[in-house]
């Protein structure tokens, strides 16, 4: 199993592709894509899914949830990065770089001297979108040579953000702009192209490795291995139980957007799945207090370089099991209640549980979580995989727990 979750993260680069793999899974069990401009009638019901750029949600049993609610599982698509300007052409010397900005919160360091490709989507003037990715190598941050910064090792490197991570990717000997190139992506002519987002992606790809074969470095582990599991889950169970994956755009930037957990859409599709199936206003509220979201999301497992940034008795390990993230200020929504369904499906499923909680004099991160609660008014429980590295280029994680996250989504889905 894990060997697919290592294919779909490398044809995953950007949350774009994320949805368009989904989409294509989807519809190959049965799954029917409704526009999100349009009606959502009975024959959605049962199996179906909507998508809007990085965001795709989809469901099965949507006919019952009135009478019994509907349990969710959220994660997202996005990962921290570095992405192209408008008009990134640039020229240094005899370089030609493009000018990028940073996208959330990268490790920096761990993106210099990288084979880096670009990836994104381009959307042409007759409205259509295309995914582009050039796989191969096209730029390249160096890193400043030792003999030029002496004190490097022991006093740290410092990178202005503005000044150190534009790359190189031609000579100025080598005429042609972005939107050429870009437009040589995606067999179009530049005249086609109404817009485009771009980034810089890792060329090396997801790779298991360890004395046995017991871990996995990649790119994009936070948090594609949660849609992964997601996605396998719902595809998985067979049951009558309503059940929906939201797998969102923008986290990593605080989910403000219409693409976002912080947008509408999830209540939005809740309510018109609702209206399908002709229920009043007053029953699609009662439901949604009937009904459970697991937020998915990795977790810092313990560093044994850094054990001292660590609450240990709250510090998870990799392979040891899916992690429950708890925080009383409220950046995780894992309530005593909430919990109550996982460790139901942890015993069903035979997954080991454990914990996590920030040091008190170390800012907690956050999740989808807290938003979807305030959102929709639903019970929800934040859990995840450990993992090291998070948001650096190649972040590393084991190689049983997304294994023993899928079965325990699968068993949660299926309510036994």
């Amino acid at each position: 199993m894990i060997n697919s979750f290592l294919e779909n993260i490398d044809e995953c680069p950007t949350s774009h592709h994320v949805v368009n793999k989904a989409t294509l899974l989807l519809q190959h069990n049965g799954f029917t894509h409704v526009a999100v401009n349009s009606t959502f009638t009975t024959e959605h019901l049962k199996h179906g899914f909507v998508s809007n750029g990085g965001t795709i949600i989809a469901w099965k049993n949507a006919d019952s949830i009135a009478a019994r609610g509907i349990r969710i599982v959220g994660a997202h698509t996005d990962s921290p990065g570095l992405h192209v300007k408008p008009n990134p052409d640039t020229h240094t010397l005899n370089w030609q770089q493009l000018q990028i900005e940073v996208y959330g919160g990268p490790l920096l360091n761990s993106w210099l001297d990288r084979d880096l490709a670009i990836a994104g989507h381009v959307v042409l003037r007759d409205g259509r979108t295309l995914l582009f990715s050039s796989h191969q190598p096209v730029a390249r941050i160096p890193q400043l040579a030792i003999h030029l910064d002496r004190e490097v090792n022991d006093k740290g490197l410092v990178l202005n953000r503005h000044q150190h991570l534009t790359p190189i990717w031609a000579t100025t000997s080598v005429a042609g702009s972005f939107e050429s190139w870009l437009a040589q992506q995606v067999s179009v002519s530049p005249s086609q192209i109404a817009s485009w987002s771009a980034q810089l992606v890792d060329t090396q790809k997801a790779q298991i490795f360890g004395r046995n074969s017991e871990f996995i470095a990649s790119s994009r582990i936070d948090n594609q291995i949660s849609c992964w599991a997601a996605l396998s889950s719902l595809l998985e169970v067979d049951t009558d139980q309503p059940m929906m994956i939201a797998l969102f755009d923008h986290e990593e930037v605080g989910s403000q957007s219409a693409h976002g957990a912080g947008g509408p859409m999830l209540e939005h599709v809740l309510e018109r799945l609702s209206v399908a199936a002709e229920s009043s206003r007053s029953d699609y509220l009662v439901s949604l207090q009937k009904s459970h979201c697991v937020s998915a999301d990795n977790a810092h497992a313990v560093h044994p370089n850094y054990v001292d940034r660590h609450e240990m008795n709250n510090a998870p390990f990799v392979n040891q099991g899916v992690v429950i993230k708890t925080n009383v200020n409220q950046r995780y929504a894992t309530t005593p209640k909430s919990l109550v369904p996982i460790i139901h499906a942890a015993t069903t499923a035979g997954v080991n549980l454990q914990s996590f909680s920030s040091r008190n004099n170390i800012a907690c991160g956050s999740t989808i979580g807290p938003i979807t609660a305030t959102r929709i008014g639903i019970e929800i429980v934040d859990i995840g995989v450990p993992q090291l590295s998070m948001h650096s280029i190649r972040e590393m994680c084991g190689t049983t727990d997304p294994v023993d996250l899928v079965a325990l989504l699968s068993a949660y889905f299926s309510r036994l």
